[in-house]
């Protein structure tokens, strides 16, 4: 397989999509897993449902809801589109976003877990020394969650780097623009590019098992 032009974009893309997902769990998935370990309040138990879905739900299913909530003509998508002319839809962001809804419950589950598991006690006792909630939760909650976080942070990463069907719903398989590695090897496969899909499988499966090697190393350094 030669290092040709489309070939490297579908690397870059999926990288760049990757990476922004994992950026957006630290931002988004920490404080949902946060709230969902550590509050109680009505619907969380609806919340919580919604949040899983993408995990048990074919992606093709995820894609059409994606659609239809931001598509051109959705729920918020035309309402975007009325007032900035611009649509989601086919574009990078419709990638990161799709990549986003499917990895997210991997995020939650395994970040909530390490939340879940952390010792109460260490917790009031935290409380007594006059701590806020929110001090305790940066000073003793996340460190001693930090393997899970991180955890979910690279099962993120990795879903976004390999997710297919949601992203081949919402954002097209449009080379040059929204074609990611999954949906590159579909392309080359369907061509019969057989030097294609063998070399692209390889860097996927090599860059997957690299993540999840550093982040091995890197989660017993944590506390």
């Amino acid at each position: 397989m030669g290092a040709s032009s489309p070939v490297l974009f579908s690397i870059r893309l999926s990288l760049q999509v990757a990476f922004v997902v994992t950026v957006f769990m630290l931002l988004a998935g920490v404080p949902m897993a946060y709230i969902l370990a550590r509050k109680n309040f009505w619907g969380k138990g609806l919340l919580d449902v919604l949040l899983t879905l993408p995990l048990v739900l074919p992606p093709t299913v995820t894609g059409y809801y994606l659609i239809i909530t931001f598509g051109r003509e959705g729920i918020v998508g035309r309402p975007l589109y009325e007032l900035t002319g611009w649509t989601v839809t086919f574009t990078w962001y419709a990638a990161a976003l799709a990549s986003f809804i499917v990895a997210m419950p991997l995020m939650i589950r395994t970040s909530r877990a390490a939340m879940e598991s952390v010792d109460q006690n260490l917790v009031n006792a935290s409380y007594t020394l006059g701590h806020g909630e929110l001090r305790t939760a940066f000073s003793v909650i996340l460190p001693l969650a930090g393997k899970g976080i991180l955890a979910g942070l690279v099962l993120s990463f990795a879903r976004a780097i390999g997710e297919f069907g949601a992203t081949l719903m919402f954002a097209g398989d449009i080379p040059g623009r929204t074609e990611t590695m999954p949906l590159a090897i579909y392309s080359y496969l369907e061509s019969g590019d057989w030097s294609h899909v063998h070399g692209m499988v390889i860097i996927l499966t090599l860059l997957s098992g690299t993540v999840i090697y550093l982040a091995n190393r890197m989660s017993r350094r944590i506390i």
